[in-house]
């Protein structure tokens, strides 16, 4: 790539510390909006008028680890937000009044999960929680007044998945999964028995769930598969099993459900195959989607609306700028702009995501999403002027899916000089139900083969270089990138894991106890670690079994305190290199979990793993600098492997 046409250094700051603005609401009331954004430094939550967004005022004052979900009660003086400690996941509920000022702990229970299962506009005072308090391993159901913490027992959970309540806080259905690992909804009896209602098959199981019931109790919304493949949007008559089909697409399945905010009927569905579409079923908004639609560039979605329902704030995602969020007064028909959620990236040129259907070496259709560095593509037919160095980035979950959109992984290291590709390997969720099937029992194997297909792709179509091609994923991904070092040892130049687990034994044996619920989806999806060969299936399939065929540098992140895959999976494939004299550069952060939440360690992380890439792939880098400023990082091994990292640590430590 000529270095006149490349585009200027972003700093990792800019994409990875904290957003401008992000998550607005609006009052049930219509008169105020909120929103999370720094204050001292630390995402909180604020409040404005909601014809003077720019005269908000902080109402929290969380000082360290930031708030990262927050929403309205309907007492419209009250917002609520949930915080954990240290990335344990044991959530608690917090009410802060914007009266007094006063912020609550709602939920002071040590080593418990609180969720916020409902709102309702009929119970402004109470909100409708779970709890594990009373089993660490279900929870059970109580309303919960947001004035005093007092709380009430609505349903005992005695082995269920979760409920579907109404507005008046009332069970309809229980949740449970079955042995075969599938799931089976089951209705509450006069007797307080439960009696069978509908049974879902494992094959329909992440495809087929209840979205809730419509204001009468009679309807119930639900995605289904069953007797399809990608699942569509239904309404059940719950006394006469009738079902009436609302939206279906044939790639892809439901995304997303825009229910009315008290008449509780669904109104609009979204797809998403490569970009995501809405198909309005409530002849009510339509002339709302159409204006909607033309207002901005990018995918929609309806983020908060009134109780009156005259007011709207929507968001715009595009590939290659910050989100817009508008606030859409009904009744005259008109969006007003907001701000977006990171307004430095408008003063740099981003780069545009691509989309591609690669096909697998078993004829499956793999969506992916390619960016290609700003410049190096000069005559714009979407493949560079020469092959690049690529960095494959492996999503989570598995059960999740990549998506078009702004993407600061992608903006970052295409900035830096790579193509970065991501794939929707098999057992990705959004594409029917076939597809996602296809993924069971394979990890290790064919969801592996997926990424590799996609990768020989790349290097077909000349994007990619390949002998520089990194794999860097977090979660699912962190296993997908150990896979990758150790199944297809001289693939991947390099590799970058974040929370993977190593051995698939011990990440069954040790998943949170509130997951037991649903232990049969890993059973029937990854391995029964239950039985003897269900183990030795799963030890096959860990990286840590073929520690020593590692020939490639590697970079590890891992919180201390994950809930979903504990430091042991990071320390035991360390302490494996180590043993055989194979260097491994292992990064901790002491006050993480499941990721890294406070941008102070994420961009310490980012800084380390760019020097990692830039070292072993040849792309450039922003010196770390001041980027460990705050940053918990730890360094067990491997410092030396990382240009300026040793000096970097040295700094901090001064």
């Amino acid at each position: 790539m000529d270095s006149r046409s490349r585009a200027p250094l972003i700093p990792r700051r800019i994409l990875f510390g904290n957003p401008d603005r992000v998550q607005a609401r609006v009052s049930p009331d219509g008169t105020r909006i909120s929103y999370l954004a720094p204050f001292n430094g630390v995402l909180n939550v604020w409040v404005a008028p909601v014809d003077e967004p720019d005269n908000a005022k902080p109402v929290t004052n969380d000082t360290y680890r930031g708030i990262r979900f927050h929403i309205w009660a309907y007492t419209n003086e009250h917002v609520l937000y949930i915080q954990d400690k240290a990335g344990d996941e044991n959530w608690r509920i917090y009410s802060v009044s914007l009266k007094s000022g006063e912020s609550k702990d709602l939920t002071p229970l040590e080593g418990v999960q609180a969720r916020i299962e409902n709102v309702s506009h009929k119970s402004p005072d109470e909100i409708l929680v779970s709890l594990n308090d009373r089993s660490p391993e279900y929870h059970d159901l109580y309303t919960l007044n947001i004035m005093n913490g007092e709380r009430r027992l609505v349903k005992r959970n005695d082995g269920f998945m979760g409920f579907i309540t109404d507005d008046d806080y009332r069970v309809h259905f229980a949740s449970l999964m079955t042995p075969d690992g599938g799931t089976e909804l089951l209705k509450p009896t006069e007797e307080g028995t439960w009696e069978p209602f509908i049974r879902i098959s494992m094959e329909d199981a992440l495809t087929t769930t209840p979205i809730g019931v419509d204001k009468t109790g009679k309807i119930l919304y639900m995605t289904d598969s069953r007797g399809r493949n990608t699942s569509a949007l239904v309404a059940l008559n719950i006394e006469t099993g009738e079902k009436t089909i609302l939206a279906f697409d044939e790639k892809s399945d439901v995304e997303d459900v825009l229910v009315h905010p008290v008449e509780k009927h669904v109104q609009a569905v979204a797809f998403n195959y490569e970009r995501r579409r809405w198909n309005v079923v409530d002849d009510s908004i339509e002339r709302d989607f159409s204006y909607l639609e033309k207002v901005c560039e990018g995918d929609l979605d309806l983020t908060s609306r009134t109780l009156r329902d005259d007011k709207w704030i929507v968001s715009y995602v595009v590939d290659d700028g910050p989100a817009r969020y508008y606030l859409y007064d009904r009744e005259a028909g008109e969006a007003r702009f907001l701000f977006t959620d990171r307004k430095a990236l408008e003063q740099f040129t981003l780069a545009k995501m691509h989309s591609a259907s690669v096909k697998s070496r078993d004829g499956l259709n793999l969506v992916c999403y390619y960016t290609l560095p700003v410049g190096s593509d000069q005559d714009g037919d979407g493949r560079p002027d020469a092959p690049l160095p690529m960095v494959l980035m492996v999503h989570g979950g598995p059960w999740a899916r990549d998506r078009w959109g702004f993407n600061p992984y992608h903006q970052w290291l295409a900035n830096r000089g790579y193509a970065v590709l991501s794939v929707n390997f098999r057992g990705s969720t959004g594409f029917g139900k076939q597809f996602v099937n296809a993924g069971n029992m394979e990890w290790g194997r064919r969801m592996h083969d997926d990424l590799i297909d996609a990768v020989d792709w790349a290097i077909r179509e000349g994007i990619a270089d390949s002998s520089k091609i990194a794999i860097f994923g977090g979660s699912y991904g962190g296993y997908a990138t150990l896979v990758g070092l150790t199944f297809t040892p001289d693939r991947f130049a390099c590799g970058v894991d974040i929370v993977g687990p190593s051995n698939l034994v011990t990440l069954l044996e040790s998943i949170p106890p509130y997951w037991k619920p649903m232990v049969e989806l890993f059973a029937t999806r990854v391995g029964d670690h239950r039985t003897e060969e269900g183990r030795a299936l799963l030890r096959e399939r860990s990286p840590l079994t073929y520690v020593d065929r590692i020939r490639k540098p590697l970079l590890i992140g891992q919180g201390a305190n994950d809930p979903r895959v504990k430091r042991a999976e990071s320390d035991q494939i360390v302490k494996a290199m180590r043993e055989k004299g194979i260097s491994v550069t292992y990064v901790v952060f002491p006050d993480e979990g499941h990721g890294f939440a406070r941008p102070e360690n994420r961009l310490s992380f980012n800084a380390v793993a760019e020097a990692f890439l830039s070292r072993f792939l040849g792309g450039l880098f922003e010196p770390i600098g001041e980027d460990f400023e705050g940053s918990t990082i730890t360094v067990e091994t491997g410092v030396s492997e990382v240009p300026g990292l040793e000096q970097a640590l040295r700094m901090k430590k001064n």
